[in-house]
């Protein structure tokens, strides 16, 4: 495992609007879960990785709920097609916060990730953010959890956001929520 960089202040600044590829599968490849995050932070957009700002608890979530067999750093983000596992976003451009973004973002970003789900076809689509959820797809009481509709015919599960700003979702919460996750997952693989 390399670590991730440490980005300057400058690094940071210049990553602004920056756009991180998708993680996915090849075409026609298997996919268990794709993950979908609210935007890439100026952490991200810096170092070109997903969930990238120390802090963030997303690659420790997915390894504490068994869908990795050890701790991945974010520079390794490359790895998760081998687990059946990709990584996209609503919004892809970086921002400092994901309030910088605007409702018709996340609206478009609905758009775009229904269609991202129709050509690679994972089993679920996990979005970690309700609020932006919410927004994206005009969804106002949407809960943590699995949820009722479907796009196509991958599954949707709105995760908490793993950001280490969310204080009211822990760390052991998160991972919990993740289990649950992979599980259903599990299940519907055989």
């Amino acid at each position: 495992m390399r670590p991730t960089m440490r980005p300057t202040k400058a690094d940071l600044e210049a990553a602004r609007d920056r756009v991180i590829p998708d993680v996915l599968p090849p075409d026609g490849g298997t996919l268990r879960v794709l993950f979908s995050g609210i935007n890439p932070g100026l952490y991200s957009g810096a170092t070109g990785h997903h969930f990238a700002r120390p802090g963030n608890r997303f690659w420790p979530a997915l390894h504490r709920s068994g869908f990795t067999d050890r701790l991945l750093d974010p520079s390794e983000q490359d790895l998760l097609p081998g687990y059946g596992l990709g990584i996209t976003n609503l919004a892809h451009r970086t921002t400092a916060r994901a309030d910088e973004l605007t409702a018709e973002e996340l609206r478009e970003g609905g758009r775009r990730l229904r269609a991202l789900v129709e050509r690679h076809r994972p089993a679920y689509l996990a979005v970690a953010g309700v609020t932006a959820y919410r927004t994206a797809f005009g969804r106002p009481r949407t809960r943590i959890g699995p949820q009722d509709e479907a796009f196509g015919s991958a599954r949707v599960w709105v995760l908490p956001n793993p950001s280490g700003l969310n204080a009211s979702w822990p760390l052991d919460r998160i991972a919990a929520e993740f289990r649950r996750l992979r599980e259903a997952a599990d299940a519907l693989s055989g």
